[in-house]
């Protein structure tokens, strides 16, 4: 599973113009036509580790549009792995445009109601997903473990200039914990949640951070999640498309929509200096895109809607 290239390219807008602040985008979903942005990072090690035990049989956890779940079928079947996919949600859903791209991976789908999808964490519950399906190398939801951090810190080893800021979204703080460990003493990381509610994300982080630390600073912004995980607003919507027209970049609404809105945001108040020099970290998950193109469609037709 080689990866491509994920090169950091500078953009050109008329708010970075107008504020001296330079905006340079760290192409993380170049990495890989499928496994793209950390999810490649993020399985790498998990990979090897399964490997080392001998154990060719992954399972692991995700919604019916999971960036995870999909990229876990993908390398699977490139790499001659089983895979097995518990899937919060019903059996329909197996009929979605995603899902059935997994299903075509050769992954094996087993579907479970919410309250049952909560005991995903819990010994009792693995134990009897062991005895079903037979020994697995279980990952968990989003592939966030020690070995995915490892992973994400190696995204620096293709960096090679300073950076006033590094941005990214995050969802349950592998990624940013390792963008933060990898990230040069002297940046200040800036970790936007896609979660409503999201105070765990600081315990997260800290957590995987160890007592060590970063040589790094880092902050948590829960203001920019437009009502929650998959919640998208005409906003958001608007700004989407204005920024893909401008930079012929593709975004996901999810991750990094929410990230660069924020971005732009603390631009325009000052909160970012004039002057600085930020580095995103676009992570991808441009796949799960799929499952929100009716919704972004609904939302362009709104009487509200309007770059912001």
């Amino acid at each position: 599973m080689a990866p491509g290239e994920a090169p950091v390219v500078y953009i050109n807008d008329p708010l970075l113009r107008v504020h001296g602040v330079q905006l340079a985008i760290k192409r993380e979903d170049m990495l890989h036509p499928v496994v793209s942005g950390n999810k490649w990072r993020k399985l790498k090690y998990n990979l090897l580790e399964a490997t080392e035990q001998g154990c060719k049989r992954l399972l692991s956890f995700g919604g019916a549009y999971s960036n995870h779940i999909h990229a876990l079928a993908s390398v699977g079947k490139e790499l001659d792995f089983t895979t097995i996919g518990v899937i919060r949600g019903e059996s329909f859903a197996a009929d979605n445009p995603s899902l059935v791209e997994v299903r075509s991976f050769g992954m094996q789908l087993h579907f479970v109601d919410r309250d049952t999808y909560r005991c995903r964490n819990d010994a009792d519950y693995i134990n009897t997903l062991q005895q079903r399906f037979g020994p697995c190398y279980l990952i968990p939801e989003g592939g966030s473990t020690p070995l995915a951090v490892k992973g994400v810190t190696e995204l620096w080893q293709e960096v090679d200039e300073a950076f006033d800021y590094v941005a990214l979204a995050a969802g349950t703080g592998a990624t940013a914990s390792g963008v933060i460990l990898g990230a040069p003493v002297g940046t200040e990381v800036r970790v936007y949640a896609v979660l409503k509610g999201a105070g765990f994300l600081c315990h997260e982080i800290s957590a995987y951070l160890g007592d060590e630390g970063s040589l790094a600073s880092w902050q948590v912004f829960q203001e920019y999640h437009f009502g929650g995980y998959a919640r998208i607003t005409p906003q958001l919507v608007a700004f989407m498309d204005r920024f893909e027209a401008l930079h012929k970049i593709p975004l996901d609404p999810i991750y990094t929509a929410k990230m660069l809105y924020a971005v732009y945001a603390q631009i325009r108040s000052g909160d970012i200096a004039p002057g600085s020099k930020i580095l995103a970290i676009h992570t991808g998950g441009l796949q799960g895109r799929r499952g929100m193109e009716a919704k972004m469609q609904t939302l362009r037709a709104h009487d509200d809607y309007g770059y912001a």
